[in-house]
Formats: C-alpha cells, sequence, structure tokens
C-alpha cells in the first residue's frame, strides 16, 4: 500500500493553521527509509571517528601526539564529507522515500547501494594509499583514485535518488493544502540537489585546461557547493515546522505561507545556472554571484519560520516524554544557528572564524534532522525515544558545539589561521591558547552527543515494540 508523506484525512479535518505530520507509510517506503537511515548512521559513527583525532590534533597539550600536518588534514577532508555530505543527502533520502509512490523501487535501491558504496570508499581511502589533501570550499578531498572513485560513486547514487524522488514524488497539489505545502518543502530539497549535481557536471565540462590541484577542485565545486547550501536549508525549516508539530505547536503560518517560505528559500538556487551561463566558472564575478545569492536569497526564509516556530513553542507546555526530545532538538538547532548566523556577521580575514560560522550553520541543520530521526523511529517500526539521555542528547552536542564554536571566534580574534593544526596553528599568547582550549573541550562535549545520538538510535531500533506501536 502506497502511503502519503502526510495523513490527508487529519490535514482535512484539522483547525486552520495547524501543520501536519506523516502518520503511515508502506512497507517498501519505510524499508527505504530505514537503509537512507542507516547509512546516515554509519556516516555519523565515521565522522566521529575522525573528529576524535580531529579535536586531539589541535587541542593544545595533546596535538604532539600525531604527526599532525599530514594526519589533521586527511581526517578534515573524511571528517567533513562524512558529515555534512553523506549525512546530509542520507536524510534527505530518508525523508523524500517516506513520500515515494515506488514506481522503480530497484532504482531507488540502488541508488542507495551505490551511496553507501562510495561512503565505505571515502573512509577507507586514507589507508588504501590517501592522495594529496586538497582543502577546497564544500568538498574537500584526497587526489587519489581510491577517494575519488568512491565520491563519483556516492554521486552516482545521489543523482539516482533524485532522479527516483522527482519522478515518483506525489503532487502537491492534488493533497489537502497544509500536505501540499510540506510536500512541497520535501521536493524542493531535491531540486535544489538536483541543481547542484548539474552545476558540478557543468563544472567538469567546462573547466579551464590550465587549472589543478586546489584551484582545479575549488572551481570544480564552488557552484554545485552552494546549491547543496539551499538544499540543506530547505531540510532543516521542514525539520522545525514538523517537529514544532509534534510538539503541540500551532504554527501561525497558513499553508500558503508555508509554501511561499519553501519557494523563497529555493528560488535563489536558480541563480546558480544563471552564472554559469553569463559568467566563465572561473571568473571573479561567477564566485561572486554565487555567494551573493546564497547570502540575500539564504536567509530570505529562514528569519520568518524560526520567529513562527518559536512563537508556536511559547509558553512552554507540558510534554509527553517522546515529545521532549523532539523539543530539545528543535531549540538546540534554532539556537546553534542563530548563533553560525551571527558569527557570520563578524568575519573579517581567513582565520577560524570562518569555520565557527558554518560550524553554527551545518549543526544547526544537523540537530534538525537528528529530531526529525527521533520523530520518525516508531512510524518506521522502531521504539518511541522518550529517555532522559535522549532528551539530554541536543542539548548537550548543541553546548559543545557552541563552546567549540566560540572557541574558534576568540582564536579567530588573534589571528589563528583556519585549516592548519599543531605548530602551524603559532598560538603566541595565553590567549591565543586559552581560545583553542575551548574549542577543544567543546569539541569533545559535542562528539560525547553525537555518540550518545548514535546509541539512542540503535537502542530504539533494538527495544521491542508495542503492540499498535508501528504505524
Amino acid at each position: 500500500m502506497n502511503a502519503p508523506l502526510l495523513d490527508h484525512r487529519q490535514a482535512h479535518a484539522a483547525a486552520p493553521g495547524t501543520l501536519y505530520l506523516p502518520q503511515a507509510f508502506g512497507d517498501a517506503q519505510r524499508a527505504l527509509a530505514r537503509a537512507w537511515l542507516w547509512l546516515g548512521l554509519f556516516a555519523l559513527i565515521g565522522a566521529g571517528l575522525f573528529s576524535i583525532l580531529l579535536v586531539v590534533s589541535r587541542t593544545p597539550g595533546l596535538q604532539s601526539w600525531f604527526p599532525v600536518a599530514d594526519f589533521f588534514r586527511v581526517a578534515l577532508v573524511v571528517h567533513v564529507d562524512l558529515s555534512v555530505l553523506v549525512w546530509f543527502v542520507a536524510m534527505a533520502g530518508m525523508i523524500c522515500s517516506l513520500q515515494l509512490r515506488p514506481l522503480a523501487l530497484p532504482l531507488a535501491r540502488a541508488a542507495v547501494w551505490l551511496c553507501a558504496a562510495g561512503t565505505a570508499g571515502m573512509l577507507l581511502a586514507p589507508f588504501l594509499g590517501g592522495g594529496e589533501v586538497l582543502m577546497a570550499n564544500y568538498i574537500p578531498v584526497l587526489d587519489g583514485p581510491v577517494f575519488l572513485g568512491s565520491l563519483l560513486v556516492f554521486a552516482a547514487g545521489t543523482a539516482l535518488m533524485v532522479l527516483h524522488a522527482l519522478s515518483a514524488a506525489p503532487r502537491p497539489a492534488r493533497a489537502a493544502p497544509a500536505v501540499g505545502a510540506l510536500q512541497f518543502g520535501a521536493n524542493a530539497s531535491v531540486v535544489a540537489l538536483a541543481v547542484a549535481l548539474i552545476a558540478f557536471a557543468w563544472s567538469f565540462l567546462v573547466m579551464p585546461a590550465q587549472l589543478d590541484g586546489k584551484a582545479y577542485y575549488e572551481v570544480l565545486f564552488w557552484g554545485g557547493g552552494h546549491a547543496l547550501q539551499f538544499a540543506w536549508t530547505i531540510l532543516m525549516l521542514l525539520a522545525w515546522l514538523w517537529l514544532a508539530a509534534a510538539c503541540g505547536g500551532r504554527v501561525a503560518l497558513s499553508p500558503r505561507l508555508v509554501l511561499l517560505m519553501f519557494l523563497l528559500a529555493l528560488a535563489s538556487v536558480f541563480v546558480t545556472p544563471y552564472a554559469y551561463l553569463a559568467h566563465d566558472i572561473a571568473s571573479v564575478e561567477h564566485r561572486n554571484l554565487l555567494t551573493m545569492a546564497m547570502r540575500i536569497g539564504g536567509g530570505l526564509a529562514i528569519l520568518p519560520v524560526m520567529l513562527a516556530v518559536t512563537l508556536a513553542m511559547w509558553p512552554p507546555r507540558s510534554l509527553e516524554p517522546t515529545q521532549r526530545p523532539l523539543r530539545a532538538a528543535l531549540w538546540s538547532s534554532m539556537a546553534v544557528f542563530a548563533l553560525g548566523g551571527v558569527i557570520g556577521m563578524l568575519i573579517s580575514g581567513n582565520n577560524v572564524r570562518i569555520p565557527a560560522h558554518y560550524h553554527g550553520s551545518i549543526v544547526g541543520v544537523t540537530l534538525a534532522l537528528m529530531g526529525v530521526v527521533y520523530f520518525l523511529l516508531p512510524r518506521l517500526g522502531y521504539a518511541a525515544p522518550d529517555s532522559r539521555m535522549a532528551r539530554l542528547q541536543p542539548v548537550l552536542y548543541a553546548v559543545g558545539q557552541t563552546l567549540h564554536i566560540l572557541g574558534l571566534v576568540w582564536s579567530g580574534g588573534y589571528g589563528v589561521q583556519r585549516k592548519v593544526a599543531g605548530a602551524e596553528q603559532v598560538l603566541r599568547s595565553k590567549s591565543e591558547i586559552a581560545g583553542m582550549g575551548v574549542m577543544g573541550l567543546g569539541g569533545l562535549v559535542a562528539i560525547i552527543g553525537g555518540v550518545l545520538f548514535i546509541v539512542v538510535v540503535i537502542r530504539a531500533m533494538r527495544a521491542p515494540v508495542q503492540s499498535g506501536a508501528r504505524q
């Protein structure tokens, strides 16, 4: 039986202004969503292992344990690609698979397997010859056949997921207004992913022959990397609306306004093909146009949705045990994302304030998606997380990341450079050392929070489900 992303009967019966939530799914949809969830967990486990090494390699007093210069960069490449690219794509696949009409399930299953194979290859690449570390923005790489081949396999799997999602997703116009608004949000994230894939291919085909090394990959991933940020932003907005409704909040946005917010979040992604048509991909104009589109267009929908969700969640109300982890994830996500936005306005120069800014943005998206995972677990046939650990996990992760971010901001004020570690950081004063020490402490706390997320989810997967709990 094919089930919709949202329950239409409840949508028609509920009061105006209520946002409607996923209720029941078919067996094929549930199995596909579970596969994407497992891939996301696998990526987080791998990213967590490398993040431990990252934090240690930059923390004063511990960094001497490792051959830092080379080791730090290799670990950073794998950590970034697993924790941002793979985790986010897996969550997009999980969410979109829940609204699919299974027209071509072999295609959908092939997408998961290709992405899983590519992820495993990227994880193993440092131990199989690696390659030169090239710290390109958005998708850093190891310039060796294993890593690059694995990245291509992952891209192929993502392309199949996008193709299947676009061809099989239900049309929002056929649903109740509130249902259609959230379906549009899920579809919009896939459209942004499609634009990103097209941009990557376009850059590859028109790449200037004289570019190589880091400059080559910087130009290759610049256009598509910006489009990816729109996809992740849309997923975060969708997650905020889901989590607020799951906690009993009445978001004061009509279905038409919700749809408009998603449309605003998506609209600027279409600057990407114009930038390719109007300017050479290696030009300053091309680079600046894409940056401007992300800065201006990327934030148009965020503030209104954040404000509406905040008002919906206020004043605090008594919640069921299964709702409290969702509330914790929602508040933590919005707080850290807002912090990243404020730090973005303080950036000057090429120092560690830059990673502080994008850490806030990325962690905000990650926390929102963690909350969505908690919400969807019982809908996928698992137990609903309701333990004290589940309630504390998002807060602990957010506190750790906040300390990590503030440590970077502190050190950035003294000019500590990004993408360096160990002696290359040139920590001259006690204040610089203290800032990076706070960064290290926060990173370790965040790692504990990330580990707890995996523990909570796996416990829910292994716990017996009471009769009638599966939906």
